[in-house]
């Protein structure tokens, strides 16, 4: 073990040098990325048609490739799952990740290269590590393992020459041997495609383990451990694993769930680090547990550029290289990544919190918002009036979603909120008062639609049976995994499907 710790003690003062150098060369890190990217894929079917072979400058690459969705490289994706190479990326790609993102009930099948697995998606966990070292030197999470509760798509075959499957599912197929014995529960067992069935497998296999960390999706990690105490008859997860030190999060918002996990985890030496990973990358970490943006990680075979929220949805909107940025502002991400997916906008919004490192909060999706009447609200709105409204009424959420109530002969324009409670507000009415004066708050468009409730009428917030949620996602085939609750909706599908759940 002390070898061991030296070994890894050296790599990580290595890497931590490497990443300061984020914060002295990020313009030219950035650069050598991208020509490192058409160079690899000049010879590509892609490549040949978009002539990277001559591409010389960022603005070049910009006139010569148009922004893409997933429709656009769809035509793509599809002869790839049938074997066929150097398409977007060099070689055969044999790995696609199911992407269970909220935008659409369509899966998404997004391509995965030996590169990305390699350079980005197995190196952002390495890196979490490391950061995690060298903040806290004395770490024992060495001595125990990592807590995984795995995917809810087990890698499946295309065909002979392809498989897909959650990207966490794929990441367990390529990661090292060894990595076995960090882990608990085995690759078997996580992997398992039915989520009640393997929280069952996992509690009776994983208990007597020394659990030091675990990683992954807050939602899902709470209903696991809800189930822990309820067969162990404990109060709180230190009764069963007292060694527990770091969570790992991503995917969703932490704020809703922090109280809950500082209840379950009762210590003031437990650590919550956020990350932003997807199918399609592994983008930020946070460096600093006192601050809740996340350091842009560059050197991941990813190149980035930016679209101010104002340009969005344009035909030819203003897209902005890292060096045009301005703090607090709303970009969609676009990204060119070394899985062969070129100036593709991923459909998450972000705000730069800081420069020279640059630093990111995730503020919502592109598609996710409320904007039926000109109000222009997003997740970021909405997570912090939420987070307020819980600070003064002593109330805990567990999951919620809000959409429009639209204009009818009777009734005026609304928002309205359907909110599952851990602790529910004494007073339902005071509770929606702070949520909408919050939003007014920060939110200036959203305050002149409530002006003397001329367009928009207070918020009608509907309390859940608790499990709603959870029951919810159960029927669309949707628990476990990546899969995440929709926070926000133009439209009404997702409360009019819970509002069937509640009238039942």
């Amino acid at each position: 073990m002390a070898i061991l710790n030296s070994v890894i003690r050296w790599i990580t003062t290595r890497r931590s040098d490497e990443i300061q150098y984020y914060s002295e060369y990020p313009l030219e890190i950035q650069n050598e990325v991208l020509f490192n990217l058409l160079a690899a894929a000049k010879d590509t079917e892609w490549g040949k048609l978009h002539n990277y072979e001559k591409i010389n400058s960022l603005q070049e690459y910009q006139n010569n490739i148009p922004l893409q969705d997933y429709n656009q490289i769809k035509p793509y994706v599809e002869r790839m799952r049938n074997g066929e190479r150097d398409l977007l990326w060099p070689g055969e790609t044999k790995w696609f990740a199911k992407s269970s993102g909220t935008t659409s009930d369509k899966s998404k099948f997004i391509p995965v290269t030996r590169e990305a697995l390699e350079e980005c998606h197995l190196k952002g966990p390495r890196d979490v590590f490391y950061l995690y070292m060298k903040t806290h030197p004395d770490t024992k999470v060495l001595k125990g393992k990592v807590l995984t509760l795995g995917g809810s798509h087990r890698v499946n075959n295309f065909s002979n020459n392809s498989y897909y499957g959650d990207l966490s599912a794929i990441m367990l197929e390529n990661v090292p041997f060894w990595s076995d014995f960090l882990r608990t529960p085995t690759t078997e067992i996580a992997l398992i495609e039915e989520f009640e069935e393997k929280i069952e497998k996992i509690i009776e296999t994983a208990l007597e383990e020394n659990v030091t960390a675990f990683a992954g999706v807050p939602s899902w990690y709470l209903v696991l451990f809800k189930r822990v105490l309820e067969k162990t008859g404990k109060s709180n997860l230190l009764e069963v694993w007292p060694n527990l030190e770091v969570f790992t999060h991503g995917g969703v918002k932490f704020d809703p769930y922090r109280e809950q996990y500082q209840k379950l985890i009762p210590s003031p030496q437990m650590h919550y680090i956020e990350t932003y990973n997807a199918s399609e990358g592994f983008f930020g970490i946070q460096t600093n547990e006192h601050q809740d943006d996340m350091l842009l990680m560059l050197d991941y075979g990813i190149f980035y550029e930016f679209i101010p929220m104002s340009e969005f949805g344009k035909e030819n909107p203003q897209v902005l290289g890292l060096e045009e940025v301005e703090l607090n502002e709303n970009y969609a991400m676009v990204i060119s990544t070394s899985a062969g997916l070129w100036r593709y906008v991923i459909g998450d919004t972000i705000k730069f919190t800081c420069k020279y490192p640059f630093k990111i909060k995730i503020t919502g999706r592109t598609k996710h918002f409320i904007n039926a009447f000109g109000e222009e609200v997003i997740i970021d709105n909405a997570e912090q009036a939420l987070k307020v409204a819980c600070q003064h009424t002593g109330a805990v959420i567990n999951e919620y979603t809000a959409g429009p109530i639209f204009i009818g002969d009777n009734q005026k324009g609304a928002h309205q909120w359907i909110i599952e409670f851990v602790t529910p507000p004494d007073e339902l009415d005071h509770f929606t008062r702070i949520l909408d004066n919050t939003l007014k708050t920060l939110n200036s468009d959203y305050e002149a639609k409530r002006h003397k409730n001329l367009t928009l009428e207070m918020p009608h917030v509907i309390e859940a049976p608790k499990g709603t949620f959870y029951n919810w996602m159960k029927q669309r085939g949707k628990i476990g995994g990546q899969n995440k609750i929709p926070r926000l909706s133009n439209d009404r599908k997702y409360l009019d499907d819970l509002l069937k759940i509640l009238e039942k």
